[in-house]
């Protein structure tokens, strides 16, 4: 899956750690997501859809398939 994460966390200033904190979880699962080694469950792809006030389509988009 592919993901504008990071794009929109720099637009915002912040850093992996404040997203982590408003999300409730680690820098590491920030970092994780980013880059595309984790793929977040369904309910943490809301919680960051409604963070960014987006819908969840406009962040998350199917990758290639492993």
């Amino acid at each position: 899956m592919n993901n504008r994460v990071r794009e929109l966390r720099t637009l915002l200033g912040w850093s992996q750690a404040d997203l982590g904190d408003k999300l409730d979880v680690s820098r590491q699962t920030v970092n994780a997501i980013e880059t595309g080694k984790y793929d977040p469950s369904l309910p943490l792809a809301f919680k960051i859809a409604r963070l960014f006030e987006m819908p969840i389509e406009s962040i998350f988009t199917p990758g290639e398939q492993a």
